[in-house]
């Protein structure tokens, strides 16, 4: 059973030299093992991976709010604040 998990896009790019880069998404980890460093240990080897997959960065998109969801992202590797994210839904599909 899975304690932690999360998906990595690596992604081809034509700027940087042609280094792609990642974007991670659907971090979770179950309720009764939160809190006990697996989240952050999961998003260490996310980077890890993405590094020596010649990634030139690595970007995470989030939905939540709450402050402790942040500092994992960021006990985890992620500055908050470079970057702002958008994001286009298909007419009359609105998710968010």
């Amino acid at each position: 059973m899975p304690v932690s998990s999360c998906v990595l896009h690596i992604l081809p790019n034509l700027t940087r030299g042609a280094r792609p880069y990642g974007l991670v998404e659907n971090v979770v980890t179950r309720r009764e093992f939160r809190n006990r460093g697996f989240g952050t240990a999961l998003l260490a080897a996310v980077l890890d991976y993405a590094w020596k997959a010649n990634c030139y960065k690595v970007m995470l998109l989030t939905g939540r709010r709450e402050e402790n969801v942040f500092r994992l992202y960021e006990k985890g590797g992620f500055v908050r604040g470079v970057k702002e994210g958008l994001i286009a839904y298909p007419p009359g599909n609105r998710i968010g």
